[in-house]
């Protein structure tokens, strides 16, 4: 029998899929296409403090091979969030994981200490790609130091798994990363979206009303798949690798390259039944090469990956 589960921390899945924030709602969009039982977890989209309207329209644009979003955080605040929809996700036969965004280190405490107590919410993702208003705007995921207060102040009010979501769009991705297990991250989701932007030729405008965007899909998969590697270099915790994941074929690139998880986006949206056929592939891949779980092939294409590291999520 193939054992395709894994452990991110204390968290255990069932499956190394999990659905990417923002990508699958809460999952009751999908139910009626995928059996949910068939996938690891979904992690829900991100919630702030207060209520949010986001960016102005248009907020998608297709490109090659690609999607630019600029949502802006659009959602309702913890307040609504917690009177409202948590006690929906009871149900789900899959695990759960909340998503907080912050603008300040402040925020991301409050707003993990109330989302964590929730018995319905698994683990925690702590999304550090906003600005922090009380350092000009620097992106917290872009500071090594603003990386270590968000996740040290999110360590200290919850025992739940935190899965740490670093960005591309720095020049040490691996220093980040230290950082973020040092301060007491369980995993790593690698990588978020990378900035990007289109230009309308016949209206002379940017295509996206705020100009500037997160651009994801099949176009960012060799810089993800980069990122995974050198990030499982440095960290001994496991890595949720994410990015332009479409096929069985590159899910195994991001085991190979030191991921134990893999997480599932833009796909969702032409192929709702994309983790399920990705599982299946993983799967034969396995069993042709009696192969029996995912621990014997991660890491095993990175040169500097280490065994601790393979089987840190045991451990937990």
């Amino acid at each position: 029998m193939t054992d395709l589960s894994v452990s991110l921390g204390k968290l255990q899945l069932a499956f190394p899929t999990l659905m990417a924030s923002g990508c699958y709602g809460s999952g009751e969009e999908y139910a009626s296409f995928i059996d949910l039982s068939q996938v690891g977890g979904i992690v829900l989209k991100s919630v702030t403090r207060w209520p949010r309207l986001g960016n102005a329209t248009p907020r998608l644009v297709p490109t090659p091979s690609g999607m630019l979003n600029a949502i802006g955080l659009q959602n309702p605040g913890i307040d609504w969030y917690l009177e409202h929809e948590v006690r929906k996700f009871a149900d789900r036969p899959c695990a759960i994981i909340g998503s907080v965004a912050g603008f300040s280190v402040d925020d991301y405490g409050y707003i993990t200490e109330r989302l964590a107590r929730r018995k319905e919410i698994a683990a925690i993702e702590v999304n550090i790609s906003c600005p922090n208003v009380a350092s000009e705007g620097e992106t917290f995921a872009c500071d090594p130091q603003l990386t270590k207060k968000v996740v040290e102040l999110t360590r200290s009010v919850t025992d739940k798994p935190l899965i740490v979501k670093l960005s591309p769009n720095v020049t040490d991705i691996a220093a980040i990363a230290v950082q973020a297990q040092d301060a007491g991250a369980d995993a790593l989701a690698v990588i978020n979206t990378v900035r990007a932007m289109s230009i309308d030729v016949d209206a002379w405008r940017p295509r996206l009303g705020n100009i500037a965007g997160g651009l994801s899909g099949a176009a960012i998969r060799p810089i993800a798949l980069l990122a995974v590697y050198e990030v499982a270099r440095a960290v001994r915790i496991p890595i949720v690798g994410q990015g332009g994941i479409e096929t069985p074929n590159d899910a195994l690139e991001f085991f190979l390259a030191g991921a134990t998880a893999i997480s599932i986006g833009t796909a969702n949206f032409t192929d709702p039944r994309a983790p399920l056929r990705i599982v299946e592939g993983v799967r034969d891949y396995l069993q042709q090469r009696n192969l029996k779980s995912l621990k014997e092939i991660t890491g095993k294409a990175n040169v500097g990956f280490s065994n601790a590291h393979q089987y840190e999520g045991d451990e937990g």
